[in-house]
C-alpha cells in the first residue's frame, strides 16, 4: 500500500497528499504551470511558505499522523523546515535495497545521514543487521519510532548519534565492515558536536571511508544527493574514480501517472 500521491504541481509549489492529508509545499523545479484548478489547491489541508521565514499555514493537520509507504508505517510531522519525517523520492531507492538484502539474510547494512529511518526499517525487514547513523538525536528518537511502529524495536538495529565522517573514522580504526551502505548526504549540515559538513569538501572523504568499510564481498554502495550541480553524470564520475564494478545512476523522482513528475535529486547504485 501507498499513502503518499504527487497530485499536481507548478509554480514553484507541490500538491501532495500524505495519507488522509493534503499539503502544499515549496518545488523550486516546478516552473511549469498546475494542470489542476485552483479550487483543488485551496482544500488543501496545510501550506507551508519560506517568504518571510518558514511558515506553516494549518487549516486541520494533526501534530503527528502516520502514513503507510509499501511495507513501512512512518509517522509524520510538520516541521519547522517544511519536512515530514519523510522524501517520497526514496522509495526505489528503499525498495531497491530490500531487494538485494534478501538475497543474503543477516547482511551488515550501514545507514548514512538516516534520518527518519525508512531504509534502516526497509532493510531490518529483510532479516539484517543494521547501523543506524544521524547528527540528530531527534532524528533518531524518531526513526526508533518508526521501527516500533513496523514491530522492528528488538530488530538488530544500532543507532548511532554521531557525526558521520568522526564514526567511520573509528569504525576503520575498529575493523569494522559492512556488506552494504546507503549514504544521502546534506548540502550543508552540522554534526553532534557542530562540526560543519560541505557536500564539494566532504564528499570525497566519505566515500574513501566507505570504501574502507565494505567488506570482501560487498553487496552494494547507494549515494542519494539532492545537492543542484552533482547530476547523475557527475556521481557516476566520482564513483567510477573510487570504485571496480559496476553502477547504475539516474534522477530520483517524485512520480505520477496523472500529472507532471517532478525531478528531485540524484542517485548512483554500485555494485561490485
Amino acid at each position: 500500500m501507498n499513502e503518499y500521491f504527487l497530485l499536481d504541481s507548478g509554480n514553484g509549489k507541490k500538491l501532495e497528499r500524505f495519507g488522509n492529508y493534503t499539503l502544499i509545499r515549496p518545488c523550486s523545479q516546478a516552473i511549469w504551470q498546475p494542470l489542476l484548478p485552483e479550487s483543488r489547491w485551496h482544500e488543501a489541508h496545510a501550506s507551508f511558505s519560506r517568504e518571510g521565514g518558514n511558515n506553516w499555514e494549518k487549516k486541520d493537520l494533526p501534530k503527528t499522523w502516520m502514513v503507510k509507504i509499501d511495507d513501512l508505517k512512518m509517522k509524520l510531522s510538520s516541521t519547522d523546515f517544511g519536512h515530514l519525517g519523510i522524501f517520497p523520492e526514496h522509495r526505489e531507492i528503499w525498495k531497491c535495497c530490500k531487494e538485494i538484502l534478501e538475497t543474503s539474510r543477516g547482511a551488515h547494512f550501514l545507514n548514512l545521514f538516516a534520518y527518519s529511518g525508512g531504509a534502516t526499517c526497509m532493510a531490518a525487514k529483510t532479516g539484517a543487521k543494521v547501523c543506524h547513523v544521524d547528527a540528530s538525536s531527534g532524528m533518531v528518537d524518531w526513526a526508533r519510532e518508526n521501527a516500533s511502529l513496523n514491530d522492528l524495536s528488538h530488530a538488530p538495529i544500532r543507532w548511532i548519534v554521531d557525526d558521520v565522517i568522526k564514526f567511520l573514522k573509528r569504525e576503520v580504526k575498529r575493523g569494522v565492515r559492512y556488506d552494504a551502505i546507503l549514504l544521502d548526504p546534506p548540502t550543508f549540515g552540522r554534526g553532534a558536536q557542530k562540526e560543519v559538513f560541505k557536500i564539494e569538501r566532504d564528499l570525497h572523504p566519505l566515500l574513501d571511508l566507505c570504501k574502507q568499510l565494505l567488506s570482501d564481498f560487498p553487496l552494494f554502495l547507494i549515494l542519494t544527493c539532492h545537492t543542484p550541480g552533482l547530476t547523475p553524470t557527475v556521481l557516476q564520475h566520482l564513483i567510477s574514480q573510487k570504485f571496480k564494478g559496476r553502477a547504475e545512476f539516474g534522477e530520483l523522482f517524485l512520480f505520477s501517472p496523472k500529472t507532471l513528475s517532478i525531478p528531485s535529486g540524484s542517485y548512483i547504485i554500485w555494485k561490485p
